[in-house]
């Protein structure tokens, strides 16, 4: 009977010590355990290039995970990293054909046709654990 409570009490202390460091890694990370993150953004402006750009942020996930774009128009997706060793690292975004391990360090432009007003452009990283969605309206 002792044996199983000094388990359980090891358990415990184990599990918390896991949440400490859960809450510290998001803090030192530059995030804040009790701040809500950007989560979603807009597209208003085309460049004089005829493109419009959304930056997405990989690390830890995807940010914004929702994105608002103008339809008809080609847009480029600059996929930004900063020492990103985590599965976000690695995107696919099937319904253009796209599958590419990022650098861990750095900014990837990845080229998008035109899409008609309605369409939802949908990535993942490579485990699907994260994800991303940029409606075209």
């Amino acid at each position: 009977m002792k044996k199983y409570l000094v388990i359980t009490v090891a358990f415990l202390i184990g599990l918390a010590a896991l949440g400490a460091g859960m809450y510290l890694g998001a803090i030192l990370n530059g995030g804040s355990a009790s701040t809500p993150q950007k989560s979603a953004s807009s597209v208003s402006a085309v460049g004089t290039d005829g493109r419009q750009v959304i930056e997405i942020t990989a690390k830890g996930g995807y940010l914004p995970k929702e994105s608002t774009a103008k339809a008809g128009v080609p847009t480029v997706l600059r996929v930004v990293t900063d020492n990103t060793f985590d599965c976000s690292s690695s995107i696919s975004i099937p319904s253009i054909g796209y599958h590419k391990n990022l650098p861990r360090t750095g900014s990837t432009d990845i080229e998008v046709p035109a899409q008609a007003a309605g369409t939802t452009l949908r990535g993942a990283c490579s485990m699907g654990m994260y994800g991303f969605t940029v409606n075209f309206e």
